[in-house]
C-alpha cells in the first residue's frame, strides 16, 4: 500500500480534477430522492448504464414509494431482471417502499442511520444518496475509489471504511463535496483496473503509482 499523499499535492490533484470537470454528476437516472435511492441499492454488482436501461421505463410510472407498492414485486422484476441479483434486489425494493410508507409517510430519510435501517441499503448506497440528493460530503467508497486511493496515494487504506476515513481526513473541506464522484468517474474512464490510461491521466506526474502505463 502506498503512503497517504501529503495536502499540498492533494490540493493540486483536486485542483485539476476542479479545472476539468467542476461540478461532476452521479451516472445513475432519477427523478427524486426516491427513485435515486432505488437506482443505488439497484447498482450493486452491476454497471450504471445496465440500471438505468433497466429503470428508463420503470421510473416514468413509479417514483414514490407507494406507487411502487402499487406496482407490485412482480412487476417490478420483469423491470430489473436484466440486472444481477435481481430477485434479491426486488424484494429488498418492496420491503423498503414498505417501510417508507408506513414508517416515513412515504418520505426518505435523510440521516445515515435512518437509510441504512431499510433493506438492502448498506453505508455506500446511503453515502451516495445524502451525497446526490441533500449534497451532503458524504464518501461513497466503491472498488474503483479504493482502487486509485491505493493506487495513487490520494486516500490509501486495508478497507473501505479506511479509505473513507482518509478521504474525510485528507481532502481539502473545499473539494469534499464533489470528491467522491471525481475520483469514481477518474477509476471509471482514466484510472482502470487493468490498463489504466496514465499516458492521458492529468495527475499522472502527483501519482504515486510505479507501474505507469505510458
Amino acid at each position: 500500500m502506498v503512503a497517504q499523499l501529503d495536502y499540498h499535492r492533494i490540493r493540486k490533484i483536486f485542483g485539476r480534477f476542479h479545472a476539468a470537470d467542476p461540478e461532476p454528476k452521479g451516472e445513475l437516472d432519477h427523478v427524486n430522492a426516491y427513485t435515486l435511492l432505488v437506482a443505488v441499492a439497484l447498482s450493486a454488482q452491476a454497471t450504471d448504464v445496465g440500471v438505468n436501461r433497466a429503470t428508463h421505463d420503470l421510473f416514468k410510472i413509479v417514483d414514490t414509494p407507494q406507487k411502487m407498492l402499487d406496482l407490485g414485486e412482480e412487476a417490478l422484476i420483469e423491470h430489473i431482471k436484466t440486472i444481477g441479483l435481481y430477485r434479491n434486489k426486488a424484494r429488498n425494493v418492496m420491503k423498503l417502499s414498505k417501510i417508507l410508507v408506513e414508517d416515513y409517510d412515504g418520505v426518505v430519510p435523510n440521516s445515515r442511520a435512518a437509510l441504512q435501517s431499510l433493506p438492502g441499503v448498506g453505508r455506500k448506497t446511503a453515502n451516495v444518496v445524502l451525497n446526490m440528493w441533500w449534497h451532503m460530503p458524504a464518501q461513497a467508497v466503491d472498488t474503483h475509489i479504493f482502487r486509485i486511493g491505493n493506487r495513487t496515494g490520494i486516500c490509501p487504506g486495508r478497507d473501505v471504511n479506511a479509505v473513507e476515513r482518509a478521504i474525510e481526513d485528507n481532502i481539502p473541506a473545499d473539494y469534499q463535496l464533489h470528491a467522491h464522484h471525481w475520483l469514481i468517474l477518474h477509476g471509471r474512464y482514466t484510472c482502470k483496473a487493468r490498463k489504466p490510461l496514465c499516458a492521458t491521466c492529468i495527475i499522472r506526474d502527483l501519482c504515486e503509482f510505479e507501474d505507469k502505463n505510458l
